[in-house]
C-alpha cells in the first residue's frame, strides 16, 4: 500500500481529483445540515443574481428556489447514482466475464454474443427506452445505466481472466481438486482486480454524465433535486439567468473532471510496467 500510495501521490492530477472529490463528497453528506429545508421551497423572487444576496450567494431559479442548496442535493443523487449503478454494472459484468474467459469453447461464444448484443445499441438510446418503460424513478435510472454499463467490464474482465487461466498456480489449484468458482473467486480475480478498479472508477463518470442527461431530458426522478434536471429547468430562460445552467453544469465537469483524473492517477500506480518506468 505505501508503495501504491508513493505512485499514486506523484500523479498531481490525481491528486487534485481526488481534493476536488473529497469537497464533492463533503459538500453531499452535509447537504442536509448546511441546508436544512427542501432544495424545492421557494425562498426569495424568482432569478435572484448571484452575490446579490449574502443569505442566497448562487441566486434563485425560475421558481425562487435556491440555486445552492439544490446543487448540495443534486451532489448526493449524482454520486449515489454513479456509486450504485457501477456496483450494480460490476456485479453483473464480473461474473459474465470471469465465466467466459475461464471455461472458454460455448460458455464463452454464447455469453460473448449476448454481450455483443447489448453493445450494438447505443448506451443512451436503450437507457432512455429502459427509463422510458418502467417510468421515471431513481430506481428504473440506476437500473438502466447498470445494463448499458457491464458489457464493457464483461470484456475486460473476460481478457484478463484468459490470460490469467493458464499460469502455475491456476493449474496447481485445478490438480489440488478445488471448484471452478473457488479458483475463478480466490486465484484469479484478485489478480484482475487492478484493471477493473480503474474502469469503475472511469465508469462513475459515465454514470453522472448519463443521469444528468436523462434528467436534462426529463426521464430524472421528479421527487429528486439533481444536477441535470437543473440544467434542463432553466434551458430556456439561459439568456435571461445564465448562472441557472452555468452552476450546475460546473458541478458536473468539475466531478466527472476528479474522476477521470482518480482514474489515470489509479492506472499509473496499479500498471506494473508504468510503476516500473516511473521508478
Amino acid at each position: 500500500m505505501r508503495a501504491f500510495w508513493n505512485r499514486f501521490r506523484r500523479h498531481r492530477g490525481a491528486v487534485m481529483g481526488v481534493v476536488i472529490l473529497a469537497l464533492v463528497v463533503a459538500v453531499a453528506v452535509l447537504a442536509p445540515v448546511l441546508f436544512p429545508q427542501s432544495p424545492w421551497k421557494m425562498v426569495q423572487r424568482p432569478f435572484l443574481p448571484p452575490l446579490s444576496n449574502e443569505a442566497l450567494p448562487l441566486g434563485t431559479d425560475a421558481l425562487g428556489r435556491n440555486v445552492l442548496s439544490g446543487l448540495a442535493h443534486g451532489a448526493q443523487v449524482s454520486l449515489m447514482v454513479g456509486l450504485v449503478s457501477t456496483l450494480a454494472a460490476l456485479l453483473i459484468g464480473i461474473p459474465i466475464g470471469a465465466a467466459a474467459g475461464y471455461f472458454g469453447g460455448f460458455v464463452d461464444d454464447a455469453l460473448m454474443r449476448i454481450t455483443e448484443f447489448f453493445q450494438t445499441v447505443p448506451s443512451f438510446a436503450l437507457a432512455i427506452v429502459l427509463v422510458a418503460i418502467f417510468e421515471p424513478s431513481i430506481v428504473s435510472i440506476i437500473g438502466a445505466i447498470a445494463i448499458v454499463s457491464w458489457p464493457p467490464v464483461a470484456r475486460l474482465v473476460r481478457g484478463e481472466v484468459l490470460s490469467l487461466r493458464a499460469r502455475e498456480y491456476v493449474e496447481a489449484a485445478i490438480l489440488s481438486g478445488q471448484t471452478h468458482l473457488t479458483i475463478i473467486v480466490r486465484q484469479v480475480l484478485p489478480n484482475a482486480i487492478s484493471p477493473i478498479i480503474v474502469l469503475a472508477s472511469l465508469m462513475v463518470a459515465t454514470a453522472i454524465l448519463l443521469e444528468s442527461s436523462l434528467s436534462f431530458m426529463g426521464l430524472g426522478d421528479p421527487n429528486l433535486m439533481s444536477w441535470g434536471y437543473m440544467i434542463g429547468a432553466a434551458r430556456t430562460v439561459i439568456r435571461q439567468a445564465w448562472w441557472l445552467s452555468f452552476f450546475p453544469g460546473v458541478a458536473i465537469l468539475l466531478t466527472v473532471l476528479a474522476l477521470n483524473l482518480i482514474g489515470e492517477g489509479l492506472n499509473d500506480a496499479l500498471n506494473p510496467r508504468l510503476a516500473r518506468r516511473g521508478e
